[in-house]
């Protein structure tokens, strides 16, 4: 396998990041003056400069591993998209990581106390390090998922005409004038959570959506205001447009994190529920590479739950992940009839349970 050109980019980067720091302690640093040092002076500083050189560039030599087995010239990834599309992200992130290293390192140039510009690029190390660590976990998220999905690029084809007004998909019913009440536990705060299904649609890539209003608030303060869009196929498939997300602080609308819309910069619809769910159905629900790519599986058909003072039987079993955020495995419980009726993160114990349904 033909080690990716990275590699040699990032060793000679290492290199020269070795001598560098290495000169750096040993001379004191660019601010301060020259002067006679004992041997034992030397030595730590000379080691100090050497740790973090090495650091740095075992930092590197984490990302290069990984680039070098995900080789565009190889047949393995030249002919499968979806790993080439894992392939891609990573090194999109790492020359991300890279320059924000780079400006991180900067600005530490521009501190004068020696001892707080080492701080500095350590602490610049560290999240360099920390964003390699996360890359190298989404890419073998990604690339889990093309093992079960296969090689096909992602590119589902959106026919305006085969779309119907109403979706009444048993597990996933959204008539207008319906609003769940969720409540549960996020972070260790109290969670509450109003979707409303509005009688306002958005017309994306030719197809009628209808728009769910989606409120969260935690320990009583807004903290999401979001509206979501789906729309329903002959066959009874979800299909999720995307969304228009305000994260809220202190009353101010603070970020779209998550924010998309299909056929807007590449994202693409995604099923949100299977009109005939199959035991193993793998999909996904949303593509919008580096902003939203949450994934489903049905893991069963006849599960029993209970939210709040109600037990539910029968009910769909999803597994919900996203390579995004490597490590987080939500199940899900959807009550024919009903509608999403539970939530469970198995990651650190957050839940949201359905408490009540009004209609207008």
């Amino acid at each position: 396998m033909t080690l990716n050109w990275l590699f040699f980019v990032h060793t000679y980067r290492g290199v020269i990041l070795f001598l560098s720091y290495t000169l750096y302690f040993n001379e004191g640093g660019t601010n301060m003056k020259p002067k006679r040092k004992s041997f034992f002076a030397k030595s730590a500083k000379l080691s100090m400069g050497a740790v973090l050189a090495v650091l740095i560039f075992l930092s590197y030599s984490s990302y290069c591993i990984a680039a070098s087995q995900a080789s565009s010239d190889t047949p393995e990834y030249a002919n499968c998209p979806c790993k080439q599309t894992s392939s891609d992200m990573l090194n999109s992130g790492v020359s991300n990581a890279t320059g924000d290293y780079w400006q991180a390192l900067a600005k530490c140039q521009n501190i004068t106390d020696p001892g707080g510009q080492n701080d500095c690029n350590l602490q610049a190390n560290d999240d360099f390090n920390a964003s390699i660590d996360e890359l190298n976990a989404q890419f073998k998220a990604r690339q889990n998922v093309c093992k079960i999905l296969g090689c096909a690029a992602y590119d589902p084809i959106i026919n305006p005409s085969d779309f119907v007004v109403i979706i009444n998909n048993p597990y996933f019913p959204l008539i207008p004038g319906t609003t769940f009440i969720y409540e549960g536990k996020k972070g260790g705060a109290n969670e509450h959570v109003e979707v409303a299904v509005t009688y306002d649609s958005e017309i994306i890539m030719g197809v009628i959506c209808v728009v769910i209003r989606d409120k969260a608030f935690l320990d009583g303060e807004l903290v999401e205001d979001t509206m979501d869009w789906y729309a329903q196929d002959k066959d009874g498939n979800v299909w999720y447009f995307g969304e228009l997300s305000y994260g809220y602080e202190g009353g101010n609308i603070v970020s779209l994190e998550g924010s998309w819309k299909a056929g807007v910069d590449g994202a693409k619809p995604g099923i949100i529920m299977k009109g005939t769910p199959k035991v193993g159905n793998l999909y996904r629900q949303e593509f919008a590479l580096g902003v939203a790519e949450d994934m489903s599986q049905v893991l069963g058909l006849n599960a029993t739950t209970k939210a709040g003072n109600v037990t539910y039987k029968n009910c769909l079993k999803t597994k919900d992940f996203s390579p995004l955020e490597p490590g987080i495995i939500e199940n899900k419980f959807f009550k024919p009839g009903v509608g999403q009726v539970n939530t469970i993160n198995l990651t650190n114990g957050d839940y949201e349970q359905l408490i009540n349904i009004t209609h207008q």
